[in-house]
């Protein structure tokens, strides 16, 4: 597994890849050897793309590696389009299990790959912003980006 990190218009980003796999995009450094490899770049260049307003999707392969009700939400969590938000328990509904919407809420904080698995897109029922591994400025900026939050 390697990772690489970069500095970016919301601060440093880490990316790592295993197995031409992307499998984390994360706020803080990973514990594995430190390679920029030519998949990293491409990771690199389509999240420079959306941090510059240029890009609404990601074309990368990517690897989960969780448990399968973190997983599942995490799938869940792709389906939620570019400008749009969903609520924790939306998630919950979309998933078939609507009373889980607290461990949907833990499994989002836990979501390896911020951004391109856009945790930032969910929003208390209320809509209001709730955590964000980056933080509530960064989880912001985001939804500013996509013209969600003002």
């Amino acid at each position: 597994m390697f990772q690489y990190s970069y500095i970016t218009s919301i601060g440093e980003i880490t990316i790592a890849e295993d197995n031409g796999r992307i499998t984390n995009v994360a706020y803080h450094k990973l514990n594995c050897e430190i390679r920029e490899t030519p998949l990293i770049k491409k990771a690199y260049k389509e999240l420079s793309e959306y941090l510059s307003g240029h890009r609404k999707s990601f074309d990368i392969p990517i690897k989960f590696v969780g448990t399968p009700f973190q997983i599942s939400v995490w799938k869940a969590l792709q389906s939620i389009p570019y400008g749009q938000t969903a609520s924790y328990k939306d998630i919950a509904n979309l998933i078939e299990n609507p009373r889980a919407y607290r461990a949907v809420g833990l499994a989002n904080n836990k979501n390896p790959l911020v951004i391109i698995v856009p945790c930032h897109r969910v929003v208390g029922a209320d809509g209001s912003l709730t955590g964000y591994a980056g933080g509530i400025k960064i989880k912001e900026k985001l939804l500013e980006l996509e013209k969600l939050y003002k």
